[in-house]
């Protein structure tokens, strides 16, 4: 009797050390994953709102450095870092995996984009560093990439398309130069866990593309939004202020009339000319650049 006894005390004991192991293992994870979060906060500030080119740069390298440690910590998919607000980290809405990106401007005002798609392994870190390779993409609406060779674009909608071949439609903000800004639809799928951008799935007027850009005036914005009820991608016509501009897409802007894509078949076809009237205002949240937000927020303090 005695001996059962002490064997219920011994699997007790063992049972009760091995919970107290686990409970202080994630306090010390949850722990370390704070300590890079702010970290993270704090250089993101800096490659956002630092003035000296330079110092954004090197914030930027120190928080690429800083997040792949962060990303290393076991279970780190399942930490937001929504404290982080000077990158995008969106999941797909299979949880299958997230995207992280970000961009820093650069001294003549133009841009370069950063990011990494992480997996939801559940176990060991798998992620796929995305490397902007914009400037050298020469057809990048006709182009077939990987994340070597990424259009550079800071997103803020992952669609799931459940077609003969899965794929996910990515829309983004991509600013561009001190003339222009940029949006842009994009396709990433996958083949054997590796990601590849650009598919041959938009439709317009008998030209198919792989990916679709929106150039317009920097002093203007521009809606680009999906709506899940309908299946559609929504977005302002842009058009010159003069016919004759037809050739400088920097001075593009809205017309007040929209078009779409919806998607048919695991197509996305063009539509022109959309009634907004049929179209629901539940609006995705659309981009905003983290430097105008810091401003705005800035400004409110201030005010209030």
């Amino acid at each position: 009797m005695v001996v059962r006894r002490l064997s219920v005390m011994v699997i007790c004991m063992l049972v009760f050390g091995q919970t107290f192991g686990q409970q202080n293992n994630e306090s010390d994870r949850l722990k370390q994953l704070n300590i890079y979060q702010d970290s993270l906060e704090s250089l993101g500030k800096k490659f956002i709102n630092n003035e000296n080119d330079l110092e954004r740069k090197n914030a930027n390298y120190l928080f690429i450095k800083t997040l792949v440690s962060a990303l290393k910590t076991p279970n780190s998919f399942l930490f937001p870092f929504d404290s982080v607000k000077s990158i995008s980290i969106i999941n797909s809405p299979d949880n299958r995996f997230r995207i992280m990106s970000w961009h820093v401007i650069n001294q003549d005002g133009s841009y370069r984009f950063y990011g990494t798609i992480q997996l939801n392994t559940g176990g060991p870190l798998k992620m796929y560093p995305l490397e902007d390779y914009s400037p050298l993409l020469k057809n990048p609406e006709d182009s077939v990439t990987d994340n070597h060779k990424w259009y550079g674009a800071q997103y803020y909608k992952i669609i799931p398309v459940y077609a003969a071949k899965p794929y996910y439609v990515l829309i983004g903000w991509k600013g561009n130069t001190v003339k222009s800004t940029k949006k842009v639809i994009d396709i990433l799928s996958f083949t054997n866990d590796k990601p590849s951008f650009g598919l041959s799935v938009f439709d317009n007027n008998g030209k198919t593309r792989k990916r679709v850009i929106f150039e317009y005036t920097r002093q203007a914005s521009m809606l680009l939004r999906y709506v899940p009820d309908q299946n559609l991608i929504v977005f302002d016509h842009l058009a010159p202020p003069d016919p004759k501009m037809k050739d400088n897409p920097e001075t593009f802007g809205p017309d007040l009339s929209y078009d779409g894509y919806k998607l048919k078949n695991g197509r996305w076809v063009h539509i022109a000319n959309l009634d907004m009237r049929n179209i629901p205002d539940n609006s995705d949240a659309d981009y905003v650049d983290p430097k105008k937000q810091a401003a705005q927020d800035r400004k409110l303090i201030h005010v209030n």
